[in-house]
């Protein structure tokens, strides 16, 4: 009998996926990573997936005060092995190291187009009708 898939992330994931997050980010707070990109730009980490046999670990970041995300996500990708490597003391538990990949987080984005729909004429307009219905 085969066990149904869900798309959900199970609790280990989760809690893996932060251990990882946390320690990227001391990683990346001590300046291990010398790359003049990555040392010039603050970096947020706003979460880690891991793939379900916790072997890739996909990281979300946001550089911070660049308009250009896409150079500090190439330059963390070409340190990724390096990364990796340093994220060992911190993960010790873990059976293998898992594989790190950097993506744009385009969450910030998504909440700040809802804002500014939520902010529009239209939908106030709306939200003000529905007051004086009450």
């Amino acid at each position: 009998m085969t066990r149904p898939t869900s798309s959900a992330p199970s609790q280990r994931m989760l809690r893996i996926g932060e251990q990882v997050r946390a320690a990227l980010t001391q990683v990346l707070q001590r300046g291990e990573v010398r790359d003049d990109v990555i040392e010039a730009t603050v970096i947020s980490i706003s979460e880690v997936r891991m793939s379900p046999d916790l072997k890739i670990a996909t990281a979300y970041v946001t550089p911070l005060g660049v308009s250009d995300h896409s150079i500090v996500i190439e330059a963390l990708n070409r340190h990724a092995r390096f990364i990796r490597g340093r994220l060992g003391p911190q993960l010790r538990q873990m059976k293998y190291m898992p594989e790190v990949r950097f993506r744009d987080d385009t969450s910030f984005d998504n909440y700040k187009r809802i804002d500014e729909l939520l902010r529009s004429p239209e939908v106030s307009r709306d939200l003000d009708g529905d007051n004086d219905e009450q």
